[in-house]
């Protein structure tokens, strides 16, 4: 008898890229609670996918010569691959570009604007590109995004915005009558303290600066901003439709048992999510969980320098199950995890090889051994069995206990715990002893189906966080995982029945210099192949090296140079000249003044990448008119026998008004 339904979400991955390890950590968490709870006897739904609008997938895909559907196609495919590999079992992979998805988010926004809740005006601030967030100046960090801490821009554009204020009040409320909302309590206190009691802003919910996302139906020049598109996914994913028409799915299935979602992006989730919700009159989801990050230990993961560990690296290192195990055990409830190579073969040697691998390796040999695999309970007992007992028919309780609060590190240590305790048994009842007396056979018989018994609960609890493995204990046991409401008795493995000949050493152990070398050989052919050196640096040899020769200039004096003034100059703001497939006209910064300068780059780079820029000036040049617009100056670029350009920029942090002699 199901126990009711349980809905539960990642957050959907941005394919602006490959998803390192700490991305994918979020899947496998997500796929071992929906594997626990429908084991567990819940109805689970099971949903992830992909976040594919906005303005760094535009440029991106302009990078790259191909459209944004044909960037977003690719990125995502790479993603699916990836949540495959690591054997997650959800139910459905949304996609942000599906017809069903896009035809929702324009009707939810024309419904919110034609209730009031989103007005049109313009924008003002400050914008993190990655982030796609505005910010205020107040809100930065060290002049940067608080959020992700790159370099944020000036920008201005028209847009719609939605009255988060309304229902600031509201939420508040909600979240103060419901403690277990927000988890953990951190992240609540964090929500509350920083941005709902000191007051909301309204949310801008449009652009205009891009073409690549959801149009606004009603005014074209207009995108759906990324969070009112990408959070609606959890409800369009099941069925929702604005019109009143929902399907029997989203009528089950909604609100949402849990979100869970990195901490980075708990603000849009806790806030703007559930706000959108109240606008639309449907119930908040039951709780949001904002897990912590996993970084890597022996330092930043930087694609530059080639070293990001990506889940597919680790799955041919380690195999799929190992992998699933580390970044579950190893990450804490509330502050941010670390991985390692040599932390991962310390944990797989000692647990995984170990603790259960030499476990259940020896169980099996021993049966062999002294019974030709037979294991039967012939009911000799004595004290230490009851202990055994005891931690085996508590475990099921203890590891759901740790779940219900989404301990899941902590609920693979209560099974591990079991397994620890059948080792102990091992050394209690010292099998190998009692052989050498035949008085004792049955006694021996017993221990060994002790153990056997104790090692298929373990495994039946351990197969939603690896499932593979626990398949495998099973099918050498030669019986079958069992469900939970099996395991409340101890007894249950038929007696009499007959082990695998051959067991199969389950983990490896593994040697950590050869691992790391291994690793570090992986890296060094990966920055090979970006044209790197080991810093991350470019590099070029005689056979890679490009050069171009041009027609050599008269040579002039140092005199006539000396002229010349070159300084280094900030864009402050950037528009296209009209009427002009080449022009850009920038408001250039150099010390104190500010002068404006028409340039031929528009084919190489848009007005708003410009801004921000520090850019190499010729600031003495005299005045010209351009395309009816004044320029005073002129900036430096550098043009390949392609005729693509590059702006010369200072190779390190300098003001502008720096003068380049």
């Amino acid at each position: 008898m199901s126990k009711g339904k349980y809905y539960i979400t990642t957050a959907i991955a941005y394919t602006s890229g490959k998803p390192h390890i700490g991305n994918s950590y979020e899947i496998v968490l997500a796929d071992s609670i929906a594997r626990f709870k429908r084991k567990d006897g819940y109805d689970v739904f099971f949903q992830t996918g992909t976040d594919e609008h906005g303005q760094k997938i535009e440029l991106k895909a302009q990078e790259a010569g191909i459209t944004p559907k044909e960037f977003v196609d690719g990125v995502a495919g790479t993603i699916k691959e990836l949540w495959d590999l690591m054997d997650t079992s959800y139910d459905r992979f949304i996609r942000t570009t599906d017809e069903f998805h896009e035809k929702q988010v324009q009707k939810i926004f024309k419904k919110l604007y034609d209730q009031g809740d989103i007005y049109k005006g313009s924008y003002e601030g400050l914008y993190c590109t990655p982030c796609e967030s505005f910010w205020t100046e107040s809100q930065l960090v060290d002049g940067k995004c608080p959020d992700c801490g790159r370099e944020v821009k000036p920008a201005r554009e028209e847009a719609y915005f939605f009255k988060m204020s309304k229902y600031a009040d509201k939420l508040i409320a909600h979240i103060n009558n419901h403690p277990e909302f927000i988890q953990p309590v951190s992240r609540k206190n964090e929500m509350m303290n920083n941005f709902l009691l000191p007051g909301l802003q309204d949310l801008c919910v449009s652009r205009t600066s891009f073409k690549w996302g959801i149009p606004v139906d009603f005014d074209n020049k207009h995108v759906v901003y990324v969070w009112l598109d990408a959070l609606t996914n959890y409800i369009t994913g099941i069925g929702y439709d604005c019109d009143g028409n929902s399907t029997d799915q989203y009528q089950k299935l909604w609100p949402a048992d849990l979100h869970l979602i990195g901490k980075d992006i708990i603000r849009f989730h806790t806030i703007y999510w559930p706000i959108f919700l109240m606008a639309l009159g449907e119930p908040l989801p039951k709780q949001i969980f904002g897990h912590p990050w996993l970084l890597q230990g022996d330092g930043k993961m930087s694609k530059s320098k080639g070293n990001v560990i990506y889940a597919d690296d680790l799955v041919t290192f380690f195999g799929v199950d190992a992998v699933r195990y580390f970044v579950l055990h190893e990450m804490p409830f509330e502050n941010d995890g670390t991985i390692s190579w040599e932390l991962l073969v310390e944990r797989i040697n000692s647990d995984l090889a170990n603790t259960l691998g030499n476990l259940v390796n020896r169980t099996i040999s021993m049966s062999n051994k002294y019974f030709g695999g037979i294991v039967a309970d012939r009911k000799v007992s004595d004290a230490v069995d009851e202990e055994l007992k005891t931690v085996a028919v508590a475990a099921y309780d203890k590891v759901t206990a740790k779940m219900e609060e989404l301990r899941v590190a902590d609920a693979l240590t209560e099974i591990f715990a079991l397994f620890k305790r059948c080792n102990k048994y091992i050394d209690e009842t010292e099998p190998w002893v009692l052989a050498k007396d035949e008085a004792k056979e049955d006694r021996l018989a017993t221990v060994l189906y002790n153990l056997v018994e104790s090692i298929v609960i373990g495994a039946s609890l351990l197969e939603p966080y690896m499932p593979a493995t626990a398949k495998k204990i099973a099918g050498q046991l030669n019986t079958k995982l069992r469900g939970f409401e099996e395991l409340n008795s101890f007894g249950a493995y038929p007696s009499g029945n007959k082990v695998t000949e051959k067991p199969e050493i389950l983990f490896a152990r593994l040697d950590v210099k050869e691992v790391v070398e291994k690793a570090d050989a992986m890296f060094a052919e990966r920055q090979a192949a970006q044209g790197q050196n080991a810093d991350g640096d470019k590099e070029q040899t005689k056979d890679t090296a490009k050069v171009i020769d041009i027609e050599p200039k008269e040579e002039i004096t140092y005199d006539l140079f000396d002229k010349m003034q070159f300084q280094v100059g900030e864009i402050i703001a950037c528009e296209e000249v009209p009427k002009s497939k080449k022009l850009l006209c920038s408001k250039v910064r150099i010390g104190s003044q500010v002068k404006q300068i028409v340039s031929g780059i528009k084919q190489h780079y848009s007005a708003e990448e410009m801004v921000g820029k520090k850019v190499m000036v010729l600031v003495n040049l005299k005045p010209a008119t351009l395309a009816g617009v004044v320029s005073e100056g002129m900036l430096l670029c550098a043009e390949d026998a392609e005729g693509n350009l590059a702006l010369l920029t200072p190779e390190k942090e300098m003001p502008a008004g720096a003068e380049i002699c």
